[in-house]
């Protein structure tokens, strides 16, 4: 096996494997722990209690 054929092989590869990542984010059962993530930045912050521990409001 050539270097040549050897790269082109490894190019097909990452290219199914690519595809199948994008398949994987964007299907309908992501959907629920994408929208999760989502809403991260605009949860309130914990503050810190007086013992040093985070609380939740």
């Amino acid at each position: 096996m050539d270097y040549s054929l050897f790269g082109s092989v490894m190019t097909a590869v990452m290219l199914v494997v690519f595809l199948g990542i994008v398949v994987w984010a964007w299907s309908a059962k992501r959907q629920a722990a994408f929208d999760a993530a989502a809403r991260v930045p605009l949860e309130e912050d914990a503050e810190p209690s007086e013992d040093g521990r985070s609380v939740q409001r």
